[in-house]
């Protein structure tokens, strides 16, 4: 990270993001996503980038410094789901990470992309090109790339403006008594662990899952999920702090005790979006992966003893 200030002296009042893409080398769209990370800060304060700076504001913003390499194309499947000029889902397999990152350059869905499209958006640079949102490395299913920057810059606002919907399966530990249920708790880094995301009202942001169950076992439940937000890790946490953590969720929960699921049981099944050329509304769908499959009939079959 690189430090930099800037002291607003203009006499009127001006949108932060449109200040800095006016007096710095950051495109509007990358401070909206600094300020999204929560790297912008005006006065000492993490800002918003549609703040209306006054005169005598002081902005300083930790901006990422260009990565010193190039993420190579190499041949990987892909489970693609659809393509065209503008787009292309994949259905993410389990083990995959997404983008590139210090001591994982290879064998991500980068990777895998660079090789198969001609082009994808530069919005997110050199070590995420046309990745507009994440799911984590063990959970699978839907995910969207953009081709172009067009493309990234609609997607990206349908996410932002709670447009494009996207819909999870998932197996918890315990059973919910509740048939469905909303939990909307602040989502921020943990101060014990900085690789790990809690429940707080202290420095967290706005998180918001709806559930529904849609089975019960004798001791676990398979939940469907709808995200309202996208923070880091939403669903596992939000379940944690449910007291119901994700089975086989290593990092807030634990092992399942029934099989090895490789990592959290959680499938993005469901991914709904408005077409950034078409206009058209478009659902895809994943199909549940084999092992989530297997678990689920270990389940019933345990459950019925």
């Amino acid at each position: 990270m690189a430090e930099q200030t800037w002291k607003f002296n203009e006499s009127e009042s001006m949108r932060l993001d449109k200040y800095l893409s006016e007096n710095s080398d950051l495109s509007r769209t990358r401070v909206q996503g600094l300020a999204k990370a929560g790297e912008i800060f005006v006065n000492g304060k993490e800002a918003k980038s549609s703040i209306k700076l006054s005169a005598g504001d002081v902005i300083t913003c930790d901006v990422p410094e260009d990565e010193p390499i190039d993420v190579a194309p190499e041949k990987i499947p892909l489970d693609i789901l659809y393509e065209d000029e503008d787009i292309i889902v994949i259905n993410k397999a389990k083990g995959m990470v997404v983008h590139p990152a210090p001591g994982n350059y290879s064998g991500t869905l980068v990777n895998a992309l660079l090789y198969h499209c001609k082009d994808l958006s530069g919005i997110n640079g050199k070590i995420r090109p046309g990745i507009v949102h994440r799911i984590d490395k063990d959970t699978t299913g839907c995910i969207v790339a953009c081709k172009n920057d067009v493309a990234h810059t609609a997607i990206a606002k349908q996410l932002e403006d709670k447009t494009c919907h996207r819909e999870y399966l998932a197996i918890v530990n315990g059973v919910i008594d509740a048939e469905a249920g909303k939990i909307s708790a602040p989502i921020g880094r943990d101060p014990r662990d900085r690789q790990r995301m809690t429940v707080t009202e202290e420095h967290g942001k706005e998180a918001v899952t709806h559930f529904v169950v849609k089975e019960r076992f004798k001791d676990s439940t398979y939940i469907e999920c709808r995200l309202e937000t996208g923070r880091t890790h939403q669903i596992r946490v939000h379940m944690k702090y449910m007291k119901h953590p994700i089975m086989g969720d290593t990092k807030y929960g634990g092992v399942s005790p029934y099989m090895d699921t490789q990592g959290q049981v959680l499938h993005a099944y469901q991914l709904t979006l408005v077409h950034p050329r078409t206009g058209k509304t478009m659902m895809f769908e994943a199909p549940l992966p084999e092992y989530f499959q297997q678990l689920l009939q270990i389940l019933r079959e345990d459950s019925k003893q």
